[in-house]
């Protein structure tokens, strides 16, 4: 079965980041959330962001709450953060096979891939 994950590492610190609030929408769908999560102390979620029959084809959208951890975390760029909100757009073409998306972020920048 297919499923999608995610974590995140924060590269400025050289660790897991914990406490990063998700969002994920269907893009071609509205903006209706499909399932909110928080990264763990791991960087992880603790499930799959989605799986089974609700792992469809499709285009996705995560949404990082980078500004939120970074203000949490001490490392805060001043009253207006560079990065507020990480937006990663993505096809999902085959629903049975793992779709991994991580995001590694610092203050100023980010890079994402497609995972395993």
């Amino acid at each position: 079965m297919g499923r999608l994950t995610t974590h995140v590492l924060d590269t400025a610190r050289g660790r897991p980041a914990a406490g990063v609030g998700i969002a994920l929408f269907r893009a071609d769908a509205g903006t209706d959330v499909i399932v909110t999560a928080v990264t763990n102390q791991d960087g992880r979620c603790d499930k799959p962001l989605l799986e089974g029959a609700a792992f469809t084809a499709g285009r996705y959208q995560l949404v990082f709450q980078a500004g939120a951890y970074f203000a949490g975390s001490g490392l805060a760029a001043g009253d207006l953060p560079f990065l507020d909100e990480v937006v990663i757009r993505f096809g999902i073409a085959a629903p049975d096979q793992h779709y991994h998306v991580p995001l590694l972020l610092s203050p100023y920048g980010y890079t994402t891939y497609r995972g395993s």
